[in-house]
Formats: structure tokens, C-alpha cells, sequence
């Protein structure tokens, strides 16, 4: 989106687009360390989670210490191949990384946390190619984004409910119960009404906006067949909202193509 609104070439679009594959990798990698070092115990008590290094013994808490320095360290020096106002904006999220997984200790919004750290990306994207951020474009996509991430990790943690409770892990799953579908249901329009609105605010043209629309047919289409009782299909439903980025980003592509290329 950055690209298009500033015109700039095809290989400066892949070259961000490599460096972001790589980064977005490697403090994903770090979060899952930091979340499980937190949740060690809680996971020990929950049978999907107890075949996890930490909660199963087969890693000690230094030994996980010890395997995350190299990915911070190595995330940090991707964050320096970037200007220096992207640096900084990239590092101040470190703190939310860090923080997520005590949020789950003190409020049942702890997907929103996750999605604030999730979707950084979606400023630090713009402040790449341009060296700023455009804030009328960037804070809807960005709130569209964690928006998302409330309906997809709220999806996957359904089948952590029971446990949950019992433990005194905090999550939308608990406080949405039986409502939880037309809940989802009203997030994803919300996603997909912020999303459209960050590209309308970029000057976008019709192929966007035919992604954003393939995007929300296939999120109606996994919130109308998501049994919320059955945890394969919630692991399902996870790894299939990807389709859902998939579509929005293709559409995004599609319209740098016809403006740059005709």
C-alpha cells in the first residue's frame, strides 16, 4: 500500500516484502519463546499445550533464555536494515511482545494485546518505504488488523475454554460464551469496513477493493461452517483465516500492478 501511494519501483516492493517474510518469522518465533516462558506451568495443566518444551520438562527455562537472545538479536539487526524512524517505531513494540502474555491475567481482552503486537507490521510497513507514517491510512488498517486477530485467536482459543476458566486465564472465548459466532460475526465486518476505508484513504482502485471482498466472503464462509464445540475445527478455522490476509494482500498487489504497469 506504502508502494502504491508512493509509486516506487517492483524490486522495492519485493525487497520489503522479503525483509518483512523474514522479520515478521523471527519475532514470531521470539513471542511463542517469551509467551511459553510465561505460561509454563498453565500449559503443563492443559493437555493441547503440555507436550510443549517448557511445559513438558524437555527444555529449562535458561535453555529457553538462552535460544531466544540469538532471535531478538537477530530481529533487532533486520529493524536496523530500516531507516531510523522505522527503528524506533519497530523496537517500541517490543514492550508489547513482552507484555501479551500477562494480559491473560488481568483482562479478557488479551486477544486485543495480541493483535496490537501482531499487526505492527502495518505501520512499520509504511515507515519503511516512506520514512513516516501516514496516520489516516495506516491506524484504520492497523485497527482492521487486530480486529482480525480477535476473531481468528478467539476462534483457536474456544477449545481452550474449560481450561481456561478453571486456571484463571482471562480470554474473549469466556466473556463472548454462547454468543461467540455472531460476535465474530460483527468483528469481521468491522475488519473489513476499516480495512476498506485504509485503502480508500490510499487512493485505491477497484482491485483492492475486490480483495478486501474475497477476504470477507471467505471469513463468512469459515464463521458459518466453525463447529466452536470441535477443537479440529477450530485449529482449522486458525490456519485458514490466512486465506483471508492472502486476499487482501492480492488485491493490494493487483492494484500496484495496474497503476504501475499501464
Amino acid at each position: 500500500m506504502a508502494c502504491y501511494a508512493q509509486g516506487t519501483p517492483m524490486s522495492t516492493v519485493w525487497t520489503y516484502v522479503g525483509l518483512f517474510l523474514t522479520a515478521s518469522q523471527v519475532f514470531h518465533a521470539a513471542g511463542c519463546v517469551i509467551n511459553d516462558m510465561w505460561d509454563k506451568d498453565v500449559d503443563a495443566a492443559v493437555p493441547r499445550t503440555s507436550t510443549r518444551p517448557l511445559a513438558s520438562g524437555d527444555v529449562s527455562m535458561f535453555q529457553a533464555f538462552l535460544f531466544l537472545i540469538p532471535q531478538l538479536a537477530l530481529g533487532i539487526w533486520l529493524l536496523m536494515q530500516l531507516n531510523e524512524y522505522s527503528l524506533r517505531l519497530g523496537l517500541s513494540s517490543l514492550g508489547l511482545v513482552v507484555l501479551y502474555p500477562a494480559m491473560k491475567r488481568v483482562t479478557n481482552w488479551p486477544q486485543a494485546v495480541l493483535g496490537m503486537c501482531f499487526n505492527w507490521g502495518a505501520l512499520l510497513g509504511a515507515a519503511s518505504v516512506v520514512g513516516a507514517v501516514d496516520w489516516h491510512v495506516y491506524i484504520p488498517l492497523y485497527l482492521g488488523a487486530a480486529c482480525w486477530t480477535i476473531v481468528y485467536d478467539t476462534s483457536y482459543a474456544r477449545q481452550d475454554r474449560d481450561e481456561d476458566a478453571k486456571y484463571g486465564v482471562r480470554s474473549t472465548t469466556i466473556i463472548f460464551g454462547d454468543q461467540i459466532r455472531p460476535i465474530l460475526a460483527m468483528f469481521s465486518v468491522v475488519v473489513c469496513s476499516l480495512v476498506s476505508y485504509a485503502g480508500y484513504c490510499n487512493g485505491h482502485g477497484w482491485p483492492f477493493f475486490c480483495g478486501v471482498a474475497l477476504g470477507a466472503l471467505h471469513l463468512a464462509r469459515l464463521l458459518a461452517r466453525t463447529d466452536f464445540e470441535n477443537k479440529e475445527s477450530c485449529d482449522a478455522t486458525l490456519l485458514s483465516n490466512a486465506w483471508f490476509g492472502f486476499w487482501v494482500w492480492a488485491g493490494a498487489f493487483a492494484d500496484f500492478l495496474v497503476k504501475t504497469q499501464l
